[in-house]
């Protein structure tokens, strides 16, 4: 679900808490209703099973990473919400056939190494009336600007080819792809979220000590000497693109896609 990039790492709790309003977003947008059962499909730390568990649903949160597993059950426990979390991937769900009414995802199915894998499972678990609602980054702005100075960094430092093009959760038409051959129907509206800090220098080191794809440049980069220059690549990106004029704020674009079949 989540590709090579190991997300216990570093502080990704830090990390859920900026994506915090898109998944307040899904939820409202998915609108699961009391006692419907719901699949938070890369749920990380608890972020949208959470919010949905608060709605009396019965929600079951799947993730590769046992550690944000924890977090989320600790923070399910702590806020008196029934909720179950078990390991597993997206291309391979530890899941029965037609057991889920909604599948929610927040910026995490878009990470799994196989599209057609993903797509395969996503229609086995979903009930045949079931809908899908997931948010996927649209490749633009400052933080998709450093993602690929980043990308291109460790790819250069390892001496790897180019990484192959992911598949475009985002593209309406290449969901309908996807998608129509198990029966949905796709819908894409663009949503936006902002990202704050009192400087571009706060924002962009809180990403070296919190993100998990940062951490892993940083294993990869600093013993070669090379991570300064990126960072600094980065917080040029981020100051020209800065909204704010006294602080920090870039806004990312990014897809909400709803899936539907049947009757919902």
């Amino acid at each position: 679900m989540r590709g090579q990039t190991d997300w216990g790492l570093g502080r990704y709790e830090q990390i859920a808490g900026q994506l915090l309003p898109a998944a307040r977003v899904l939820v409202e947008h998915a609108a699961p209703r009391p006692h419907e059962r719901v699949l938070d499909l890369g749920c990380g730390t608890g972020n949208a099973a959470l919010l949905t568990a608060e709605r009396g649903a019965h929600v079951t949160g799947v993730d590769p990473d046992r550690r944000l597993l924890d977090v989320a059950e600790r923070n399910a426990a702590l806020r008196q919400l029934p909720a179950t979390f078990i390991v597993g991937e997206a291309d391979f769900l530890p899941l029965a056939d037609a057991c889920t009414d909604v599948v929610l995802s927040v910026f995490g199915v878009i990470f799994s190494p196989s599209a057609p894998a993903a797509a395969a499972e996503i229609s086995r678990v979903t009930a045949p009336s079931g809908r899908v609602v997931m948010s996927a980054w649209i490749p633009e702005g400052a933080l998709s600007q450093v993602m690929r100075a980043r990308g291109e960094a460790i790819t250069a430092a390892i001496g790897a080819s180019p990484a192959a093009a992911q598949f475009a959760w985002h593209s309406e038409d290449d969901l309908e792809t996807l998608f129509a051959p198990y029966g949905f129907s796709v819908t894409v509206q663009q949503q936006s979220i902002a990202f704050t800090a009192p400087s571009a220098t706060d924002f962009i080191d809180g990403e070296l000590r919190d993100h998990p794809m940062w951490v892993l440049a940083r294993a990869v980069l600093e013993p070669r000497g090379e991570l300064d220059s990126v960072r600094d690549r980065a917080l040029s990106i981020l100051q020209a693109a800065n909204e704010s004029p006294d602080a920090f704020r870039v806004t990312s674009n990014y897809a909400l896609v709803t899936l539907t079949r049947g009757a919902a």
